[in-house]
């Protein structure tokens, strides 16, 4: 036994050593072609192997000269301290350069897979737009993207002519696919979830510009005008069907433009959609002007689709294969509703496009607005739209809207004072259960009134 391992250190192969860069003890060496290089020594009589996550010759040796104190170290914690600091190359030693970042996201496991291929798109745009933003700030490697830097690209896109929705999804993309290239990441990688970085809603409060839903005139207006066979619209006859789609099933505009005849059953009346957004599957009974229309439509039919002409535009693909059959289609659709008199958009201060406030998605606010007038249950109007529709929720609330005016106009009756009639009229409601309380203004009236 020599003298170094009676007293507990290491030796390595010093032939090895020659031949890979003249480290001192020890050696690397790949387990097969092509792989990771490993770092082969002695300690304490037993031979060692570490992997050095790496196969770049040239950066293994470097690693494997950091790893010299673990070989001569004389006491086993420190060697327990750098052998795990060497295991942590792994998390913040690997390099990739932000310019090759998307490249190892788009083939990595646990990637976003979006519904649409538009929002695809909109990941790797937003990405591209950090990566050319970070390196304008020096920036190269994925592993310097720091808290600072995502507090400073916060800042970049909050100067930005952005909404605030679209704000808050440019960073959460952005940090969807860091953290998903988190094993490149360094050991200060921020928390792009955190609220600092994003926008709060309320910065909006002062906009009035919104998505409008249809008056019923307006809605009747625009079919009345695609029913003329003087007016003068591209693919005018499936028009005629597609409007009628969105008014009288409120699905989406790519829902509607590309459903397929084996999803509707003309013999029972029914549509079954399985929404492209949300993978949600909903029936829907055809309206009675839905299925004189969708009757005409089969005149046309050539291949699966019910709307053959809008379905061939809208998967369109420009020369580079980049999808843009649905800003074509919506383009035509905004013709239609400009057509009827009515503005689609209007401009905002500090936003770089107008914000548009009439569109075939209007039918969809439009389809929920009704079901309110007419008493069409939550539940119900919820099984047509996809339960986790955000539309429903700006038209139904949990008390009533007339309930809520007859509380007003009870409360400010003749006879007791303000406070009196107020003070019995709570008294009343918490006596009775939530759900009772619709049913009870006739007897609540009767008692106000004395």
């Amino acid at each position: 036994m020599t003298h170094a391992k009676a007293n507990g250190q290491a030796t390595g192969d010093r032939t090895m050593g020659r031949k890979n860069g003249g480290l001192d003890v020890g050696g690397i060496y790949q387990k097969e072609k092509g792989g990771n290089y490993f770092f082969r020594y002695q300690i304490n009589g037993e031979r060692k192997a570490i992997s050095l996550k790496t196969k770049n010759r040239k950066e293994a040796l470097a690693r494997a000269k950091e790893m010299m104190p673990v070989v001569k170290a004389p006491s086993v914690e420190v060697v327990a301290a750098h052998v795990n600091r060497a295991r942590n190359w792994a998390k913040g030693g690997r390099r990739l350069e932000l310019s090759h970042a998307w490249e190892i996201y788009a083939e990595h496991p646990d990637r976003a897979r979006p519904a649409t291929e538009l929002v695809a798109q909109h990941y790797a745009s937003h990405f591209r737009d950090f990566v050319d933003w970070a390196q304008a700030q020096g920036y190269t490697y994925v592993h310097e993207v720091n808290d600072a830097v995502a507090a400073a690209y916060a800042e970049h896109v909050r100067a930005g002519p952005f909404s605030v929705d679209t704000h808050n999804k440019r960073i959460g993309r952005v940090g969807r696919v860091l953290r998903t290239l988190s094993d490149y990441g360094g050991p200060d990688a921020p928390d792009w979830r955190n609220p600092a970085l994003l926008r709060r809603r309320r910065e909006e409060i002062g906009i009035q510009a919104r998505r409008l839903p249809f008056t019923r005139e307006q809605e009747d207006h625009i079919l009345a005008m695609l029913d003329d066979p003087g007016y003068r619209c591209r693919d005018r006859e499936e028009f005629r069907v597609l409007f009628r789609l969105g008014a009288f099933t409120g699905q989406r505009l790519k829902d509607c433009a590309l459903l397929q005849w084996h999803q509707v059953d003309m013999v029972r009346g029914r549509i079954v959609v399985t929404q492209y957004k949300t993978g949600k599957e909903v029936g829907i009974p055809i309206a009675p002007q839905l299925l004189v229309a969708l009757d005409e439509a089969q005149a046309w039919k050539r291949d699966a689709y019910v709307l053959p002409n809008v379905a061939q535009r809208y998967l369109g693909r420009n020369p580079k294969g980049v999808q843009i059959g649905p800003w074509n289609v919506s383009k035509s659709i905004m013709r239609v509703i400009r057509d009827s008199g009515l503005e689609t958009s209007v401009r905002v201060e500090g936003r770089s496009r107008a914000v548009t406030v009439y569109g075939f998605h209007s039918l969809r606010h439009s389809f929920a607005s009704f079901c309110i007038d007419h008493n069409v249950p939550k539940a119900v109007a919820v099984s047509i739209l996809g339960a986790d529709s955000g539309i429903l929720d700006q038209y139904y609330t949990h008390v009533g809207e007339a309930a809520q005016e007859q509380a007003i106009q009870l409360i400010s009756g003749n006879g007791a004072t303000v406070k009196q009639r107020y003070d019995r009229a709570v008294e009343f409601l918490d006596g009775i259960a939530e759900e009772d309380k619709d049913g009870k203004w006739r007897e609540m009236e009767r008692i106000l009134r004395g």
